[in-house]
């Protein structure tokens, strides 16, 4: 998995009633864009994240606005 700063991480909820939630990757930790991530996420939590199966990188360039 490949991000920068300004993509979007959409992880999905992993049991039903779960809501996917979205993160803003404000810091790459990783060397070439690789995680672990610092991210925060629409309420306002900031997290350090190592994203698994259940999430995707939406690009800034992708992301609609």
């Amino acid at each position: 998995m490949q991000a920068t700063v300004g993509d979007h991480l959409l992880v999905h909820g992993r049991i039903v009633g779960q809501h996917d939630r979205v993160a803003e990757v404000i810091e790459v930790l990783g060397q070439q864009g690789s995680p672990p991530y610092r991210v925060r996420f629409e309420d306002g939590h900031e997290s350090l994240m190592s994203p698994g199966p259940d999430c995707v990188v939406q690009h800034h360039e992708d992301t609609p606005r």
